[in-house]
């Protein structure tokens, strides 16, 4: 097992209590059987990055009769679909252990083998939230001129099941991103090239299919929060550690090839993690925890007996004890009232009623950030 040293300790993330050895490392062995080593429920979400069986029949070679250095390495090759499927299964099972209820999974491959990835994840419950499609700004031509030339992959969302519910989605933060507009399903990155390309000494690449760090870049910072433990089952070269460290989340990556370890522990010894500051999501009301009005007499910040009255005092009722509004003989929530005293259909109560801050008057929304402010700085 790799140690990897980070200046984010896992002590520091306000989510987690982590006294484990094993996270901000790469633990070696076969995926299936190393994912013992981590207890049930435990990591927040998963990039699978697995073998693509891509059935090779032989070596591929350009028009110009140079060879392509393609994937046709052991850890690749399968006997058959049915034992990819089994293989497939087997680390899905494993993955489901330690994924906590709230967590997500991400799996990514190409036309050889992600149909099956998804009959399984189906088969075994898992419930796909979206199926993203990364189209490559620089795919490999299609050499023999006789299929549609291969520009995509596709990663598969999924939950650990069709009841999950609390999983992390920074849908503001992706669309302030986009240009505030919705974050769409198709993702156009180059693949890995450059300087961004780990090579060995003789100048090769060390791993066949090392993914673009941008790519890991948006699933995290959609799916994760700061503090995070993200699994990488079939770690590589380390791009899910490397990306992990560098935006304030943390990893454990699993990988049976010692060169890849290698690779992959200096890669990630040379990230310098993003300050605190620049880590912030940007979350919506939608993705803020719940707060009932009633919340606020119980807890003091509104008293029994208190007036509230519109922004221009042109409208007002008492609070009640048991967290309803009264006015003029009509009693009923904060909404329905202040929909009611004004001849309206709808209104929000929250922005409508004021209370009296000294000579000001504020919004009780004011108050509800309050209570929202406390319920973060506790969980």
């Amino acid at each position: 097992m790799a140690r990897l040293s980070s200046r984010f300790s896992p002590e520091s993330s306000p989510r987690h209590a982590v006294s484990t050895g094993w996270v901000d490392t790469i633990i070696k062995g076969d995926c299936v059987a190393a994912l013992e080593a981590l207890p049930d429920k435990s990591v927040d979400a998963v990039f699978a990055d697995p073998p693509y069986n891509l059935q090779l029949g032989g070596a591929l070679h350009r028009p110009d009769q140079s060879l392509v250095d393609a994937v046709d390495d052991e850890w690749d090759q399968f006997a058959s679909f049915e034992a990819y499927d089994a293989f497939t299964r087997a680390w899905l099972l494993a993955v489901r252990r330690v994924l906590k209820p709230t967590g997500t999974l991400w799996v990514i491959g190409s036309y050889h083998n992600i149909f099956r990835v998804g009959a399984t994840l189906q088969d075994l419950n898992f419930w796909i939230l979206n199926d993203i499609v990364w189209r490559k700004t620089n795919p490999m031509p299609n050499f023999k001129g006789r299929r549609f030339q291969n520009a995509h992959e596709t990663l598969i969302w999924a939950a650990p099941n069709a009841k999950a519910k609390g999983y992390t989605f920074n849908y503001d933060a992706m669309k302030a991103a986009n240009d505030d507009v919705q974050m769409r399903s198709d993702w156009l990155f180059p693949i890995c090239s450059g300087s961004e390309r780990l090579k060995g000494e003789d100048g090769k690449k060390a791993h066949p299919t090392q993914k673009p760090e941008a790519l890991l870049a948006r699933i995290l910072m959609a799916s994760t929060r700061p503090g995070d433990i993200v699994l990488d089952p079939f770690f590589g070269s380390g791009t899910t550690g490397a990306v992990a460290k560098r935006l304030g989340r943390h990893f454990v990556g699993i990988e049976r090839e010692q060169d890849y370890i290698d690779a992959a522990t200096a890669r990630i010894a040379a990230v310098e993690p993003l300050g605190g500051a620049t880590l912030s999501v940007m979350t919506g009301k939608k993705a803020e925890p719940r707060v009932a009005f009633n919340t606020l007499v119980e807890g003091g910040l509104l008293r029994p007996g208190t007036v509230l009255t519109d922004a221009k005092r042109r409208y007002s009722a008492i609070v009640r004890a048991d967290g309803t509004l009264a006015s003029g003989g009509e009693a009923g929530s904060i909404h329905r009232l202040g929909a009611k005293v004004q001849g309206l259909d709808a209104c929000n109560g929250w922005t409508f009623w004021h209370f009296e801050d000294g000579r000001a008057l504020k919004p009780i929304d004011d108050l509800r950030t309050v209570v929202r402010n406390s319920l973060a700085a506790i969980g």
